[in-house]
């Protein structure tokens, strides 16, 4: 094998290997500031504001990474759902996404993927306040923690049970 050879191979793994782990994404924050959806914008009779009720909400703690701040999940006039994160900071990474999980906690990545995970989406950031839809068909007696997962490692950051 040429030098040619080993060091165009070389580069290339070098390259894969980037793509793969995402270095940088350790050490460059997300910051999200996200506004509580909706309030302010519907008034009801007499003018007050309508308020989203807190079904239900919980503290994170740290799974693989350390992970902080609340999970609350809000039901809005008209019945729209969200999980609101607030507070919130974790590591970063690449492909991490927001779940629900139909376990009452989890301390490990093993349990995630037999927990029924329902995706949320994609982590805005990994620090701030943040809003997230819950589709109407999830049932919130079934699920009862929220995790942040990195979907490409399986790994759980964080998980904050639901009560």
């Amino acid at each position: 094998m040429s030098r040619r050879s080993i060091l165009f191979a070389g580069i290339l793994g070098a390259a894969a290997l980037w793509y793969l782990f995402r270095p940088e994404l350790l050490f460059v924050d997300r910051s999200v500031s996200e506004a509580l959806p909706g309030v302010g914008a519907q008034a009801a009779p007499g003018g007050a504001e309508p308020a989203p009720v807190r079904l239900a909400s919980g503290y994170f703690h740290k799974g693989a990474h350390d992970t902080k701040g609340s999970a609350t999940i809000l039901q809005f006039p008209g019945g729209q759902r969200i999980l609101r994160l607030t507070n919130f900071e974790t590591s970063n990474g690449p492909d991490v996404r927001v779940l629900l999980i139909a376990a009452a906690d989890a301390t490990d990545s093993e349990t995630i993927p037999h927990s029924a995970p329902v995706e949320l989406g994609k982590l805005k950031g990994n620090i701030g306040d943040q809003n997230y839809p819950i589709p109407a068909e999830i049932d919130l007696a079934r699920y009862r923690a929220v995790t942040i997962w990195c979907q490409r490692f399986s790994v759980n950051f964080g998980t904050a049970p639901l009560g």
